[in-house]
């Protein structure tokens, strides 16, 4: 490892909790140069829904690059992204009435933000965007903005604008009654608050905490984006691409969101992609060209996307992931009745499962545990003290029961040694 501490800049992150090197991956494991294998739980924070180099897919992408296929073509047409397209429609559009327009820009997920943030404040002529406590939306200044982690806004160097952020519904002492305080001040020509070109929250807040936001909450925060004439944009980049059961996070809600970012899982092979669903009488707002990006055209993310979305085709997935979901959660809750006198708290939906154990000390050791036994998982939410577990969908029963055992063996341990 030493050429990448050399070489590789300091800013390195996820390594120094996994210090090894990996080499080969398969669905649900990886290996290191070693021959160690880890049973990853982390699945690339969110990208690998449907595991590591997914034979499906492999094969497709294959095919496509012995045939010849474009690799990359910005925002041409293609036969890759038609079938993308016509996949995605068929699969997650019709089937919800939705008619909005497909927005293909950078390959990441806050630049589905920055598209978001910018045709909201084109749409409104408004400037202010409300966000959420413990949201995470990315690292450009605009989507960084947005963000509530303090330790990622003091890289930014510049003072963070025209953002106002709210307690999100699992703030303690708020539920129904911050949303009431909020639209009060909107209300109010006295309050002082600017009005809002959007709303951005996130249904499941991923990076936050895994809090999941009730179906009365959002409908309400929904109605206010209404009232007040800003658009509602839901994140759902990493909660979304069938993480919780079905497509979308938000699904069964009744919910109608102008905006829906996108990123992380659609790519389906961890080729990048990210994608940003807009009502048609908002996205005719644009003008061509004016949100641009090189790698807007990721064809290899079209064709892994699209066998991606072939899972979408019947239930089976889909009630895989609900069982193995409400496996994990009984399980996790099992671990917090055993120590009721650390006050854990266990959340989620489908397969993101958390269990908030209260302390980023705990956690950190817990992770720690793990790797050294095999098990790749990543600390989350408020000082890094929640245990998130986001193991690809596809993830064989065996693997998951192991890597219960492995959490569960962890936090014995490091409780232990208190």
């Amino acid at each position: 490892m030493q050429i990448f501490e050399q070489w590789e800049s300091d800013i390195r992150g996820y390594c120094r909790a996994y210090p090894t090197v990996f080499k080969t991956a398969q669905n649900a494991i990886q290996t290191d140069e070693n021959g160690k294998q880890y049973i990853d739980f982390f699945a690339g924070a969110g990208v690998l829904n449907f595991g590591h180099n997914n034979p499906r897919m492999k094969e497709a992408i294959i095919r496509y690059i012995e045939s010849d296929g474009v690799a990359h073509s910005l925002d041409m047409y293609t036969t890759a992204k038609r079938e993308f397209i016509e996949s995605f429609v068929e699969r997650v559009l019709k089937p919800r009435g939705m008619q909005h327009k497909m927005q293909f820009m950078g390959p990441t997920g806050t630049n589905a933000v920055e598209a978001a943030l910018k045709i909201a404040r084109r749409v409104t002529g408004r400037q202010n965007v409300v966000a959420f406590s413990q949201g995470f939306h990315g690292m450009t200044l605009g989507a960084l903005a947005c963000t509530a982690n303090q330790y990622f806004r003091g890289a930014a160097g510049v003072p963070l604008n025209h953002v106002q952020h709210a307690p999100f519904e699992n703030t303690m002492g708020c539920g129904m009654g911050c949303l009431k305080t909020l639209r009060q001040g909107f209300e109010n020509s006295s309050s002082g608050y600017e009005q809002p070109a959007a709303f951005l929250v996130e249904a499941i807040q991923a990076e936050g905490g895994v809090n999941v936001a009730s179906q009365e909450w959002l409908l309400e925060l929904q109605q206010l984006a209404r009232d007040t004439g800003a658009l509602l944009i839901i994140d759902d980049i990493q909660a979304g691409c069938g993480r919780t059961g079905s497509y979308f996070s938000f699904d069964g809600m009744g919910l109608d969101p102008d905006i829906v970012c996108l990123a992380k899982g659609i790519g389906g092979f961890g080729t990048p992609m990210a994608l940003n669903l807009t009502k048609p009488e908002y996205d005719k707002h644009w003008n061509p060209g004016e949100h641009t990006g090189t790698f807007r055209g990721q064809n290899l993310s079209f064709i892994a996307g699209t066998v991606a979305l072939s899972y979408f085709a019947d239930d089976e997935l889909m009630t895989q992931t609900q069982r193995y979901g409400e496996q994990m959660a009984t399980f996790l809750r099992g671990i917090r009745d055993k120590y009721p006198q650390h006050g854990f708290d266990v959340r989620g939906k489908g397969m993101m499962q958390a269990i908030d154990l209260m302390d980023g000390a705990l956690a950190k050791r817990v992770q720690t545990l793990c790797f050294e036994r095999g098990l790749l998982i990543g600390p989350c939410g408020v000082g890094g003290r929640v245990v998130k577990l986001i193991p690809p969908l596809t993830i064989e029963a065996d693997n998951l029961e192991r890597g219960l055992n492995i959490l569960a063996d962890a936090i014995d341990t490091a409780i232990g040694e208190d």
